[in-house]
């Protein structure tokens, strides 16, 4: 009789299974924000929380150092990137000290055409937003920014794929 047996399995063997989540909680630590379909992002998003509440214990009890080497030893089990576990413990946790729980956020998205998955974002609540550079037409066409040998070859070159298209010789048969 199969009780309480909580883990999703999402088709995968164990080993599998964890490595997927180490690779994709890198991944949202690192990217704070990763498009998935839903039943990896529901997965997921149990196993990002512990993570950040481990760093925000070593957070805590960054006093006492031999705690906080074992909070760190801990969370390389599970974050193997060092720069990404540097940013969990100094940025990541530290925004979420003041918070219960509930770290992440998953949007539904509409299905992805190729096989009809569910799809949705994973991303972290208090997530810092990247500014994007707006670039306007009128601009461009005015010779400011986004001008350059790339973006003239690009007007010469037409469809994408005429590259690879041969090059019809230019004879003139009179």
């Amino acid at each position: 009789m199969n009780k309480r047996n909580a883990v999703a399995k999402l088709n995968r063997r164990h080993a599998h299974r964890g490595a997927m989540l180490r690779n994709m909680a890198t991944s949202l630590f690192e990217h704070e924000r990763i498009i998935t379909t839903r039943a990896r992002a529901k997965a997921l998003r149990s196993y990002s929380e512990k993570l950040i509440t481990r760093a925000r214990q070593a957070g805590v009890q960054s006093g006492e150092a031999h705690k906080l080497l074992h909070h760190k030893r801990e969370l390389l089990k599970h974050v193997r990137n060092q720069d990404i576990l540097k940013k969990l413990l100094e940025d990541i946790a530290p925004r979420f000290k003041d918070r219960a729980g509930g770290y992440t956020r998953i949007i539904h998205l509409p299905e992805r055409q190729s096989d009809s998955s569910q799809m949705s974002i994973l991303e972290l609540v208090d997530r810092k937003e990247k500014v994007r550079r707006v670039r306007d037409r009128k601009t461009r066409a005015a010779g400011g920014e986004g001008q350059g040998p790339r973006d003239e070859s690009r007007k010469r070159e037409g469809k994408w794929y005429d590259r690879f298209r041969r090059k019809k010789k230019d004879t003139d048969f009179e």
